[in-house]
């Protein structure tokens, strides 16, 4: 589709009797179809789609919308497609939310499009079981730790036979280490300022980080304390719920919002903290998915108001210098949930500057998504795998010995991709590099 055969608004008037979920037609008469947003996006750099870019995904929502387009399959993969990475947002001159768009638009095809079968009862599991559940996470990082050390991954990656299982072969590579112990020991747990308390603090651990990502959440803590905070890892907390907007369960995204807002709105912190920007830019729009929940509307309003990214809460609040010189390079990656969602780019690069002995290079494309994107990676290996060689390319010309980021997924993707085609470089959240700086401040 060229670019002059694009639909410009006014569009055909909407149908009636959509579902309440569906794109809002407010929503899509913002986009003017200027293209800005194409070499932003991802997938259009991949594959050179009209169809595969915000501009094309926006004028078949329209059509699907008005009724010029059944909302077929053709329709479904275009927009299971996009890594709903908001690249295009951070572009767009007209304030198009793709964001709650595409989110919208996924809505709507879960409730009028059944899966197969065994898609339904893996996505029951995974969304409405293992995420919420803290006991079935704990097994599941008890079969992955024991597949690790017992030496069967080795054996398996070294002699070829994944190639045997098709995809599970190919993204056996991208599975996180699990790090006993597990971080579910510590929730409910309080952890004093070091020295003089200036904040009261809770910290959101989240569901798989929990096993995956349990020595960061341990550096986050400290790093807080170090910093005059008292942590608080709150009882009751539960998923965020960011994967089950991502996948059009807006439903089963509501119900955790609701628990997490009573559960963290009763403690009375100063902030709520999360490491994870794939989950903190979910978190600060529980107002805008419960806006039509009149009991908790207003108490969402103030939830968000609480939740801070803890690279911007570190920066925003006077960070504390004390620290050992490191002697590294290191170079920031963007995660597109902080700085496309939440519009968080300087906090991360103010806490590498603030460190002795780091010297920063800057990322070319820092912001371009390295293809984690959730569960993108796994749904579609080929695409991600193929932005994450161009990623480390990128990273690899730096000469940076340090890589960091600010989200977990993009940790454990950037990981796998400095096995495969780095150089052998650290990935690193940017609160682990400053755990190490403190720590060895304390040791000397």
């Amino acid at each position: 589709m060229a670019a002059s055969e694009v639909v410009t608004p006014p569009y055909p008037p909407m149908l009636e009797g959509r579902h309440p979920e569906a794109p809002l037609g407010f929503d899509l008469d913002k986009c003017v179809h200027c293209g800005l947003c194409l070499n932003n996006c991802p997938t259009y750099r991949e594959l050179g789609l009209e169809m595969d870019s915000p501009r094309g995904r926006i004028y078949q929502m329209v059509q699907v919308a008005t009724g010029q387009m059944e909302p077929g399959p053709s329709y479904v993969e275009h927009l299971d497609l996009c890594l709903a990475c908001r690249g295009c947002e951070s572009a767009c001159p007209s304030g198009v939310p793709y964001g709650r768009m595409i989110e919208a638009a996924r809505t709507e095809i879960e409730w009028t499009r059944k899966r197969p079968w065994p898609a339904r009862v893996l996505r029951r599991f995974i969304f409405n079981r293992l995420l919420v559940s803290p006991g079935l996470l704990k097994a599941a990082g008890a079969v992955l730790y024991l597949y690790e050390a017992s030496g069967l991954r080795r054996i398996a990656q070294g002699s070829g036979m994944l190639k045997l299982f098709g995809k599970l072969g190919r993204i056996e590579h991208l599975a996180p280490s699990a790090e006993v112990p597990f971080f579910f020991d510590k929730v409910g747990k309080t952890f004093p300022a070091v020295g003089e308390r200036r904040h009261r603090v809770a910290f959101l651990s989240g569901c798989l980080a929990n096993v995956t990502s349990a020595r960061l959440n341990e550096a986050t803590v400290r790093v807080l304390q170090q910093n005059g905070c008292e942590v608080v890892v709150t009882e009751g907390q539960t998923c965020c719920g960011a994967l089950h907007v991502h996948s059009g369960l807006k439903e089963e995204a509501r119900a955790l919002a609701r628990r997490n807002i009573d559960v963290f709105l009763a403690g009375g912190y100063d902030a709520v903290i999360t490491n994870a920007a794939g989950c903190g830019s979910t978190l600060k729009e529980y107002h805008e998915l419960l806006e039509h929940d009149e009991a908790y509307r207003e108490k969402a309003a103030r939830f968000v108001a609480l939740m801070k990214d803890v690279t911007e809460f570190l920066a925003g609040i006077g960070l504390n210098t004390q620290m050992a010189s490191l002697d590294v390079t290191a170079t920031y990656q963007d995660s597109c949930h902080l700085a496309h969602g939440q519009k968080i780019r300087a906090a991360p690069r103010q806490l590498l500057a603030a460190m002795p002995g780091v010297t920063v290079k800057e990322l070319p494309l820092a912001d371009l998504c390295c293809g984690s994107a959730g569960v993108y990676n796994i749904v579609h290996d080929d695409i991600a795998d193929s932005l994450l060689r161009k990623k480390i390319a990128l990273i690899n010309g730096t000469g940076a010995d340090v890589v960091t980021t600010a989200n977990v997924g993009c940790a454990i993707q950037l990981k796998a991709g400095a096995e495969r085609y780095g150089r052998g470089q650290r990935v690193l959240h940017v609160v682990e590099l400053l755990d190490e700086a403190y720590t060895r401040a304390q040791r000397t």
